[in-house]
């Protein structure tokens, strides 16, 4: 019995020897191994370091308003008899727009053409009589006042008649009509509202430091959330000649053509519409580019791992720290710590550690300084 015991003990012990032998075995190949092969490579795409030309830009927000527009309005009280506009149109300069009633005018102006008739034939008779000598000069004068009374009386009422029938001062699209057939119109009651479109006009505020770079004619850049597929370029064409005291910033406005068509479509822009304004200054600065997606960022600081070969000759990533800049679409400014030409790891920046050995990938993301998003 204690004969099997110990040959059973021993049994147990030549296998946990031979087990012992083969992981021992197996760790110092490991080891071994280490120094010659580590880590699998990590996969990245790369990126260089670019040299290009960037505009200079100023940016504010801006109101727009038509180059002309006003609302139409009775000159003289008077009750509305005739519409010739529902709403909307678009119009030429003259356009007849609104009839108001006219029956006492009517009456008044065949009184004083008849007056006036009267007060000519008066100033005949009497002026053949002065000239024979037969009537004085006072009679004369006094035939002559009349006559002219009689006209500037008759001259009135026809412009009153004139400012009864309202019609359109420039050409442009009308508004929501305001008022109805047979309705009451006092003086400098709204009508409606005409506003030309084309051009337009955005009305913009520049900080006073400004004043040194822009200048009359300079090309202007505006987007709208109302049409946010379009960009609509215009020049500056006035200045104010003064700042203003509280905010420190000048009033400029730019000349946007934005809404030429045929009066059938709906305008692009409209007066009171908010707007993004980005003035275009006519020199250009020299940057040294980046994607945005090599920067690792961090509280610490932002930094980028630079593609160089190690002591073994293979392509390891070193971590650069970097000084920052303006950023423009996918890609970003650096202004310390770079040089043109340099290679960096793009796509998978996240997953490095400095002196990590990386293999280099095709594709991954094409950086644009103007991205346009997918809408598909």
């Amino acid at each position: 019995m204690i004969k099997r015991i110990l040959l059973s003990l021993i049994g147990v012990g030549i296998i946990f020897g031979v087990l012992a032998f083969f992981k021992i075995t197996q760790f110092k190949d490991m080891g071994a191994a280490a120094p010659k092969g580590g880590p699998p490579p990590t996969a990245i795409t790369a990126a260089s370091v670019e040299r290009a030309e960037w505009e200079v830009t100023i940016r504010s927000i801006g109101t727009l308003e038509a180059a002309q527009g006003v609302i139409i309005t009775a000159d003289l009280p008077g009750r509305v008899s005739r519409l010739y506009f529902d709403g909307g149109e678009r119009v030429t300069t003259g356009s007849l727009l609104l009839e108001q009633e006219t029956s006492t005018e009517d009456t008044q102006l065949n009184a004083a053409d008849s007056d006036l008739v009267l007060a000519q034939s008066n100033l005949d008779r009497v002026s053949r009589l002065y000239r024979s000598r037969v009537v004085s000069r006072a009679e004369f004068d006094a035939a002559q006042s009349q006559a002219s009374a009689a006209q500037a009386q008759l001259d009135n009422i026809t412009a009153s008649l004139a400012k009864k029938k309202i019609t359109a001062p420039f050409d442009g699209r009308l508004g929501l009509r305001l008022v109805n057939i047979g309705q009451d119109l006092s003086q400098g009651v709204a009508i409606v509202s005409l506003q030309a479109l084309d051009p337009m006009r955005v009305n913009f505020s520049l900080p006073q430091k400004a004043l040194a770079d822009i200048k009359d004619g300079l090309t202007v850049r505006v987007t709208s959330n109302a049409v946010p597929d379009r960009v609509f370029d215009g020049s500056i064409t006035a200045i104010n000649t003064v700042v203003d005291a509280q905010t420190r910033t000048i009033r400029t406005q730019a000349t946007l053509n934005v809404n030429a068509d045929d009066g059938s479509e709906t305008p692009s822009l409209l007066p009171g519409m908010f707007a993004s304004v980005e003035v275009v200054l006519p020199e250009a600065k020299q940057v040294l580019m980046i994607p945005i997606s090599a920067v690792n960022f961090a509280t610490f600081g932002d930094s980028v791992f630079v593609l160089e070969n190690n002591e073994n000759d293979q392509l390891s990533a070193r971590q650069q720290f970097v000084q920052l800049g303006e950023r423009r679409g996918d890609f970003v400014e650096v202004t310390k710590g770079l040089e043109e030409g340099q290679n960096l790891a793009n796509d998978g920046v996240f997953k490095l550690r400095n002196g990590a050995t990386v293999l280099i990938k095709e594709g991954g993301s094409e950086p644009s300084l103007n991205p346009q998003p997918d809408n598909a």
